[in-house]
């Protein structure tokens, strides 16, 4: 929709809620910005007929209708009791996923659509920052140039294309993708869907995609199997190797729980006059582990191993942007 016809729009919506007479579509042409700039009546009828039927996609209630019996033509208005949000009344465990939503994403594609949601309950008058748990802390990562363009993808249910890095040996080849949906697993991300040049269904890492994800194809072509589960589908193909280790941290009290949620409590500890608890984790791949232990700040310490523990002090030292001796 061009800017111009989405002004037009917006100001045909303001034009008929603020009136509670029916206007005839000759008033309206005379006091809608927009319709003027018709060069003939056809054209501006033309014009008319489309922002009506616009509106009323948008689920708009476009009511016709006479004023009086005098009034020779039809005329048009948006009842304000129709047209206006009823009340907004979330229970705090909902209030609370709202809020959930804007802390979770890291990408500009889902942060704007995540804070419009909370700008507008809390224009409804919903305090939708009450009753957020303080121990949820959600660390989802969205750095994959290839992650924006890939859900909107899956979202449109269109096909993609893209130039992929084969680990071993070290190639590009290109891939053509009818895309089910795009999850994280290990801290990777992954799409899954379609292979079309396999024939066969096949999951691919966001980080190994390289240059930009063409779509292409019809809207809706494309669509997810009921009998698949992406994640289940991941761990099972991703090839990757299952070298776990066991680490010990300490937690601090009520927090970190992303760590929790995979770690067994085995016993408490006061560290520098904070109390928290020592927790047991099984991990894939230190190098990664590091960087996700690493995120949870001060609320978290590596015990064990001492290899881990250095991997995560250096990241956190990167941040702070100084050297600093290990405790």
């Amino acid at each position: 929709m061009s800017i111009a016809r989405a002004e037009r729009l917006v100001n045909l919506v303001l034009c008929l809620l603020s009136t509670r007479q029916y206007l005839p579509a000759e008033r309206i042409r005379s006091l809608v910005a927009g319709y003027s700039d018709a060069p003939t009546d056809e054209a501006f009828f033309r014009m008319f007929e489309r922002d009506k039927t616009e509106l009323r996609d948008l689920g708009v209630p476009l009511e016709t209708g006479r004023t009086s019996t005098f009034d020779l033509v039809d005329g048009y208005r948006i009842a304000r009791r129709d047209y206006e949000l009823g009340d907004i009344d979330l229970e705090p465990d909902e209030a609370a996923a709202v809020a959930l939503a804007v802390r979770l994403w890291d990408s500009p594609e889902l942060t704007g659509a995540a804070a419009g949601a909370l700008l507008k309950l809390r224009a409804a008058g919903v305090d939708v920052d009450q009753g957020v748990p303080s121990v949820v802390e959600p660390k989802v990562r969205t750095t994959e140039p290839a992650f924006g363009p890939l859900l909107a993808a899956v979202q449109a249910g269109r096909t993609v294309a893209f130039d992929y890095r084969r680990p071993n040996p070290t190639e590009l080849r290109r891939r053509t993708l009818e895309p089910w949906g795009v999850v994280s697993w290990r801290g990777r991300w992954y799409v899954v869907g379609h292979d079309r040049d396999r024939e066969a269904p096949r999951c691919f890492r966001l980080s190994r995609i390289v240059g930009e994800v063409e779509a292409f194809g019809r809207t809706g072509a494309v669509s997810r199997p009921a009998d698949v589960d992406l994640l289940q589908f991941v761990a099972k193909s991703s090839g990757e190797p299952a070298d776990t280790s066991i680490v010990r941290l300490w937690l601090a009290r009520n927090r970190a729980a992303g760590l929790r949620r995979r770690a067994t409590v085995v016993g408490e500890r006061t560290i520098d006059g904070v109390e928290g608890d020592i927790v047991e984790l099984e991990v894939f791949h230190t190098d990664s582990s590091a960087s996700w232990i690493a995120g949870y700040g001060e609320d978290a310490v590596v015990l064990e191993p001492d290899v881990l523990r250095k991997s995560v002090h250096e990241r956190l030292l990167a941040v702070a942007g100084g050297p600093e001796r290990m405790p």
